[in-house]
């Protein structure tokens, strides 16, 4: 699990940042006493400690002094995760504090210290910056996960009507918030095709989620879309997911058969189709959850492979 190695702040812009014990990252603002710290999209910098630690191999290689957390005025420092792979958007959870990535490098200052001294900051190549949406305390130590967002799309003629109440839109929006996902938009839409591929489309290029879960339009009736939307807007295939889906619901009823789903990566979001109904959802999302998360954390780039550690 990706956890935090060092936190730095200053007090004036352009400079090597100093360790602190903890820090308290306050909303919409940034790190309580650091000078970056304000209601702009660099309130917090991050850094890979990986990326810092191949720098100061360099720097010593070429008879530099070692290098210590804060100097190239980073922020939070984090093993585990390659900030600069990481689309812009995505989100992250640190203890009861939640930051979202804004940009990916910078320029310089024309005083940065540690060029100055070195010759080259890896900041602009590797540093990313973020804004604090929900606060809190963090310190060394301390996880670092991604927070994907997830958007939730209810696929129903009655319901895009308003005939019909949407229950199992809402069982995945509660069994998603109870994980820390942030459902960040939800919609009811008709049966039409191109109608569902279109808006899928739409939030995976534009970066909205990380994960779209649709309900609905997977069965066998002539207006039963959803598998044929996905797979149109569809990069790449995801085969092992709605065949564990189907072997699991196979358990509990002969109908799980029945079912048509399908799953997909287009960019870097995964599209998962559901059943329509409340209890075929939480069935399907006890098979999903397990792997959801070290899945979403490769095809963000936030994780290496699917491999199990050898023992």
């Amino acid at each position: 699990m990706p956890k935090v190695e060092s936190i730095c702040i200053s007090e004036v812009r352009g400079t090597r940042k100093k360790q602190i014990e903890q820090a308290n990252l306050i909303k919409d603002w940034g790190i309580e006493g650091d000078a970056h710290a304000g209601s702009w999209h660099r309130a917090v910098s991050l850094l890979s400690y990986e990326k810092f630690e191949e720098a100061c191999e360099r720097f010593r290689a070429a008879g530099y002094k070692a290098l210590d957390p804060g100097d190239f005025a980073e922020n939070i420092m984090v093993s585990g995760i390659d900030f600069a792979k990481l689309p812009v958007g995505i989100r992250f959870r640190c203890g009861s504090a939640v930051l979202r990535m804004t940009q990916i490098g910078k320029e310089c200052h024309a005083d940065c210290e540690i060029r100055k001294a070195t010759g080259d900051c890896i900041m602009p190549r590797e540093g990313v910056f973020a804004v604090v949406e929900e606060g809190g305390c963090i310190q060394p130590g301390d996880e670092f996960g991604i927070l994907p967002t997830v958007a939730v799309i209810t696929v129903s003629d009655s319901g895009a009507k308003g005939k019909r109440e949407d229950k199992a839109g809402p069982e995945i929006v509660k069994a998603m918030e109870d994980l820390g996902y942030k459902v960040g938009e939800t919609h009811i839409v008709s049966d039409d095709r191109e109608t569902l591929a279109k808006l899928m489309a739409e939030i995976a290029d534009g970066g909205r989620a990380q994960l779209i879960l649709t309900t609905g339009g997977t069965g066998f009736s002539p207006r039963d879309n959803t598998p044929e939307a996905t797979i149109d807007i569809a990069e790449k295939m995801v085969p092992g997911i709605p065949e564990a889906m189907r072997a699991y619901s196979m358990t509990i009823t002969p109908r799980g058969m029945l079912s048509r789903g399908t799953a997909a990566i287009r960019k870097r979001t995964l599209i998962v189709n559901l059943p329509g109904s409340p209890k075929a959802v939480r069935e399907n999302l006890e098979v999903l959850i397990p792997a959801l998360g070290h899945g979403i954390e490769i095809l963000v780039g936030a994780a290496a492979n699917c491999a199990a550690p050898e023992k």
